[in-house]
C-alpha cells in the first residue's frame, strides 16, 4: 500500500496508507448527539484525550460546537473558550497531534497558534457565504498561511442533493478543492471526508455511500470516514449511541477495504484492535503467492 506524508502545521506530519489512523473524538460541548456534557470541563475533557491516546488515537479531534442535526449554533467566543484551553494543555503535553473541528477562521487561526495541527472544516470550506471562489474562504486562508492539514468534509446540508449519493460527493467535494487550489493550499495538506450523517437522509443513503466509498479514491487524496454512533448503525442494529462501538468498528473495517485512511470515533480500543487486524490481513494479502 502507497505510503502518502500529511503535511501538518508546526512542521509537523502523518504518514498515511499502511496502517489506519484512528482519529478520537473529544467534543468538549454540553449537547453532542452521544457525549454531551461529559467533557466539557477542560480537566475532564484532558482526562478523556489522554485515555484515547493511551488506547492508540493518533489524533486527537477537539469540538467546541455541536453538529448533530438541528444542532444551535454558538458565538465564536463560546467555542474558543471551550476548545482553546484544552488544546493548549494538550499541545504543552506533546501527546498527541491536535485537529480541530471548526468551520471558523477566527477559531482555527488561533487553534493553531495555541498548538492544533490540523483543521476540520465539516463545510467544506463552503460555510461563509458570499464568498466565491475570488475570495477564498477564511479556512482556506488559515490552512494556506499555516500549512496546517485540512479535513474538507462532504455535506447535504442547506442546498439541493444530486440523487446519486457518489455524484453528490464528486460535485461537493471538487468544489472543495477549487477553493483550496485558489487559496495555494497544497495537496499534501488535504484529507477527504466523506461525510456520513451529514444530510445522508436515510440509513440507505449512508449505506449506499458506504458500499461505494472505493469510488473516492478516483479523487487521488487520503479519504477519512466518520461513522461513529452515527444513526444508520442504530437503524441497522437497534442500538442506542452509547451501544455502538461494535458496529462503529465493523464500518471501520469495511471502509478500511474500500480504502479509508483515517477514522474518527468515539470508542477507540474497539476500532484500533478491528483496523489493526485488518492491516494485518491487507499486509499478508500483497505476501501470498498469487494463483495461475
Amino acid at each position: 500500500m502507497t505510503t502518502r506524508r500529511w503535511q501538518l502545521a508546526h512542521g509537523r506530519y502523518l504518514d498515511l496508507g499502511p496502517k489506519a489512523v484512528v482519529v478520537g473524538i473529544l467534543n468538549v460541548t454540553p449537547d453532542s448527539f452521544s457525549d454531551g456534557g461529559l467533557f466539557i470541563a477542560p480537566e475532564k475533557a484532558l482526562e478523556q484525550a489522554r485515555r484515547m491516546v493511551g488506547e492508540g488515537a493518533g489524533v486527537i479531534d477537539v469540538g467546541g460546537e455541536s453538529t448533530r442535526p438541528g444542532f444551535a449554533p454558538i458565538t465564536a467566543e463560546e467555542e474558543q473558550g471551550r476548545v482553546l484551553p484544552v488544546i493548549a494543555a494538550l499541545a504543552a503535553s506533546g501527546e498527541a497531534l491536535i485537529s480541530v473541528d471548526t468551520y471558523r477562521e477566527d477559531t482555527a487561526r488561533r487553534a493553531i497558534a495555541a498548538g492544533a495541527h490540523i483543521v476540520n472544516d465539516v463545510w467544506g470550506l463552503q460555510r461563509e457565504p458570499g464568498i466565491g471562489l475570488q475570495r477564498e474562504p477564511g479556512i482556506a486562508r488559515v490552512a494556506a498561511e499555516t500549512g496546517a492539514g485540512l479535513i474538507i468534509m462532504h455535506t447535504g446540508r442547506e442546498r439541493q442533493k444530486l440523487p446519486d449519493v457518489i455524484e453528490d460527493q464528486f460535485l461537493f467535494l471538487r468544489k472543495s478543492l477549487e477553493i483550496a487550489r485558489a487559496a495555494n493550499i497544497a495537496d499534501s495538506q488535504i484529507v477527504l471526508d466523506a461525510g456520513f450523517g451529514f444530510a445522508k437522509e436515510t440509513a440507505a443513503e449512508n449505506l449506499d455511500l458506504m458500499a461505494r466509498f472505493s469510488e473516492l479514491q478516483a479523487l487521488g487524496y487520503p479519504l477519512m470516514a466518520g461513522t461513529s454512533r452515527k444513526r444508520f448503525i442504530g437503524t441497522a442494529t437497534g442500538r442506542e449511541p452509547g451501544d455502538r462501538a461494535a458496529g462503529t468498528a465493523a464500518t471501520s473495517v469495511i471502509l478500511r477495504l474500500k480504502g479509508a485512511d483515517l477514522f474518527r470515533v468515539h470508542d477507540v480500543a474497539i476500532n484500533v484492535d478491528a483496523l489493526a487486524l485488518t492491516d494485518a490481513m491487507l499486509a499478508r494479502e500483497t505476501e501470498l503467492p498469487r494463483g495461475p
